[in-house]
């Protein structure tokens, strides 16, 4: 059985940082490409950064030079190091695993809450 436990979020205020981690078990962690989605109260979800099975990185242009996503293989576990946090990035975060072949194999935590406010 997969699973994906995010961890990490909670309530900063603007300016702040917070890591959020995601934990997987029962895949081979390292074929999967991996994304951390957020989604706001009325608002539909929204790619926040991405990390590819060898390591390329790509971030939506909001968070770019503020998020930086990063994977530990050995750990089977994705990182999303949020700084520079603003009112904007409140929302929960989602961490997702793809692995796109003859089928797509595709994986959702259940998400943790980011609260960005004074």
């Amino acid at each position: 059985q997969v699973q994906l436990v995010e961890s990490g979020g909670g309530l900063v205020q603007p300016g702040g940082s917070l890591r959020l981690s995601c934990a997987a078990s029962g895949l081979a962690f390292s074929i999967y490409g991996l994304a951390w989605y957020r989604q706001a109260p009325g608002k539909q979800r929204e790619l926040v950064a991405e990390i590819s099975k060898s390591g390329t990185t790509n971030y939506a242009d909001s968070v770019k030079g503020r998020f930086t996503i990063s994977r530990d293989n050995a750990k089977k576990t994705v990182y999303l190091q949020m700084n520079s946090l603003e009112a904007d990035d409140t929302g929960a975060y989602f961490c997702n695993a793809r692995n796109v072949g003859f089928t797509t194999l595709d994986y959702w935590g259940q998400g943790t809450q980011v609260t960005v406010s004074s």
